[in-house]
């Protein structure tokens, strides 16, 4: 018999036993369903985190004013560099052309008191000065109103956008929020949008922090040094690296750098977030192989015990058709490719169950992303040829030993 031969008589096999094949096809998807669900999940978590990150800074990095004391080491004092200038800042945006968005943000202060009619905050409110790239970089997202305009930046309108509990302590349970004006400084503000939720997992307080165009900060400071921070957010990963090399370059053209000396500013690459989300999925990813690696074995077992059951119990059969001319390597392929042929239904089975179930585990805890793991689907059917050939080996090379002469004696 040639290959398809034997896969068509592994095929009839599965038929004539069919509640023993499909027990044994079940064990094996339970283990492959284990396998490709765990990963899915695992996967389906890590997409969705990553997508989070990457709005937290995973593809951005900063360029801020380089700090230090004027100490001195060894004997030699420390260079004290001025900080960034907001003339410096506006032309890094405006001559950057690396294809990214760069947003601008300079603390104004953090113990402001605002006002609406007669309701006022503790003075412990962050004023934040910004521009129009800034809310996106960030990832935060307006629930009610808009973002900034480029023209409200240019020209320094007063408007704002305020925080979710900045919004409820001004406003309370009032529904007409935008539009209206909030005094702080003395200065009359336009509330433009009020953000979502951020919670306290964010960096900074943004549910207490009310944004303003970073022109109206710098002409609010009344000669205080505000000190600019830039986030340039990057939309492919693995440019993040050039894009930090162009950067640097035009910024140390634009503060006058000289050749040889070191930055005069910080620039720094946010990704200890994606480090430590990549350490912590390998660890689960080797935890789901274990489990289904294991999983795996009893269905493997499990599987050449039938197997061996089932060349005892076509003993007659296998004298046929070695009396007939069959060789040993074709009996041997006959029943190594029936016990694939099993192992590669339940493998099927296994990976639609695991990729379903993964997704839904992914869900359950918040995660929505669906994913459709084809590395694990490949690895999840290489598996099962490996258990089949492995469990399916044994019981076919006892078949191709049988005695003719003594397989057609055999009851």
């Amino acid at each position: 018999m040639n290959l398809v031969e034997n896969v068509k008589e592994g095929l009839r096999s599965v038929k004539a036993n069919l509640l023993r094949s499909v027990l044994t096809a079940v064990i094996v998807a339970i283990g492959i369903m284990s396998l490709v669900g765990i990963l899915t999940a695992i996967d389906g978590i890590e997409f969705s985190v990553s997508e989070s990150l990457s709005s937290l800074g995973v593809n951005t990095f900063d360029v801020y004013s380089k700090f230090n004391r004027g100490s001195s080491q060894e004997g030699v004092k420390e260079k004290v560099y001025p900080p960034l200038q907001f003339q410096e800042v506006l032309r890094f945006v405006n001559q950057y052309e690396f294809p990214a968005t760069v947003s601008i943000n300079a603390r104004l202060t953090s113990l402001a008191e605002i006002r609406y009619k007669s309701n006022k905050t503790n003075p412990n409110v962050n004023v934040m000065g910004v521009n129009e790239e800034y809310m996106a970089i960030k990832g935060l997202s307006i629930e009610e109103g808009r973002n900034f305009s480029r023209f409200e930046i240019q020209y320094g309108t007063r408007v704002a956008i305020v925080g979710s509990e900045l919004a409820k302590t001004l406003f309370g349970t009032r529904k007409e929020r935008i539009n209206t004006t909030l005094s702080f400084k003395g200065n009359q503000f336009k509330v433009i949008g009020v953000m979502k939720e951020k919670g306290s997992i964010s960096e900074n307080n943004f549910d207490n922090m009310m944004l303003i165009p970073v022109i109206v900060a710098n002409q609010l400071s009344g000669g205080q040094q505000l000190y600019y921070r830039m986030a340039v957010g990057v939309t492919d990963p693995n440019q993040v690296d050039v894009a930090m090399g162009e950067a640097t370059g035009l910024l140390r053209k634009i503060r006058h750098d000289q050749v040889g000396r070191e930055n005069s500013f910080e620039i720094e690459k946010s990704e200890s977030l994606a480090q430590e989300l990549e350490s912590i999925t390998s660890g689960l990813r080797i935890g789901g192989f274990g489990v289904g690696f294991i999983t795996l074995l009893g269905a493997s077992i499990a599987l050449m015990n039938i197997m061996l059951v089932s060349v005892t119990e076509r003993t007659r059969e296998v004298g046929v058709r070695k009396a007939l001319g069959a060789t040993p390597l074709r009996i041997r392929q006959q029943f190594v490719i029936e016990a694939i042929v099993v192992c590669v239904l339940g493998g099927i089975a296994g990976v639609l169950f695991g990729i379903l179930i993964g997704n839904v585990i992914s869900n359950a805890i918040g995660f929505s992303a669906f994913v459709i793991p084809w590395t694990w689907i490949m690895v999840g059917f290489l598996i099962c040829i490996l258990v089949g050939l492995i469990s399916g080996y044994y019981p076919a090379y006892k078949a191709s030993k049988l005695d003719p002469i003594e397989s057609l004696r055999f009851e």
